[in-house]
């Protein structure tokens, strides 16, 4: 992974960082990299489920009869 270094970072400006990181219970440099991961985003990105649910509406609407079985099963052996 890359690393980088902030230098003649203000007072004040890390100590309202390490307020936000409590705030949101992170490190202070996982605080700075949510920070710097949402400023990159794309703005318009279409998240999968937003996806199906306009194509569902597109088509009139989707109408799933979906009974869940409450009968118990087996844990899978993964061995």
């Amino acid at each position: 992974m890359a690393a980088i270094t902030v230098r003649n970072l203000s007072d004040e400006t890390h100590r309202a960082l390490k307020a936000r990181a409590a705030r949101h219970g992170r490190s202070t440099e996982g605080e700075v990299r949510a920070i710097l991961d949402a400023a990159v985003e794309p703005a318009g990105r279409v998240r999968l489920g937003s996806l199906l649910a306009d194509i569902g509406a597109d088509v009139g609407g989707v109408d799933l009869d979906v009974t869940r079985s409450t009968e118990p099963h087996e844990p899978l052996d993964l061995t």
